[in-house]
């Protein structure tokens, strides 16, 4: 497992595009190795997606990165990614900080923080951020009330999808940031 990544130059396409036009940043975490076919749907519409951890399983990325292209696939590390790999076979990093127009968005699992992340320790971790997303808690939240974002994209797998599975849509453009959430209703299993 890596440390911290900074991917400035994977998404400088981004920043230059998102300057004359709005870029969408699919958000999904904990897909334990699977990504329901409804997130599949919304991220197919991203122009990047953004994993916060608990991949398992190069898969994942994979599809992620036929939906997007491999290149445009960012994750970190979660605590069940014991030596986890992206795409390319790289170690995938604790931490992701991502420059983009208006902000830094800045990606972890959370795990480090405890088994629930208090908001108030994430801003403290990084307070220039625009915005911070985590997992680990497989709950899906939205914390605009103050700067930075913290956001929980929730469980985009089969396990612990509480509510049912779910991920964000992080809108970056001239116009400022702005989010959408995305849960679906858990399958019948009857």
């Amino acid at each position: 497992m890596g440390t911290k990544s900074r991917v400035g130059p994977r998404f400088k396409e981004a920043a230059s595009t998102a300057s004359h036009q709005a870029i969408k940043i699919g958000i999904l975490s904990d897909t334990h190795g699977w990504i329901d076919p409804n997130i599949r749907e919304i991220l197919a519409d991203a122009d990047w997606i953004v994993h916060a951890g608990d991949v398992m399983g190069t898969s994942v990325l994979e599809t992620l990165g036929e939906l997007v292209g491999q290149r445009r696939v960012v994750a970190v590390a979660g605590n069940n990614d014991v030596g986890g790999r992206d795409a390319h076979g790289d170690s995938l990093p604790v931490t992701a900080e991502i420059p983009l127009p208006g902000g830094m968005l800045v990606v972890t699992h959370g795990d480090q923080f405890g088994a629930s992340p208090a908001h108030e320790s994430l801003r403290e971790a990084w307070p220039k951020a625009k915005t911070i997303v985590y997992g680990h808690t497989h709950r899906l939240v939205c914390d605009q009330e103050d700067l930075p974002w913290v956001l929980n994209p929730g469980a985009a797998g089969r396990i612990r999808v509480h509510e049912g599975p779910s991920c964000l849509m992080l809108t970056v453009g001239s116009a400022g940031w702005s989010v959408e959430t995305h849960q679906f209703e858990l399958p019948n299993e009857g």
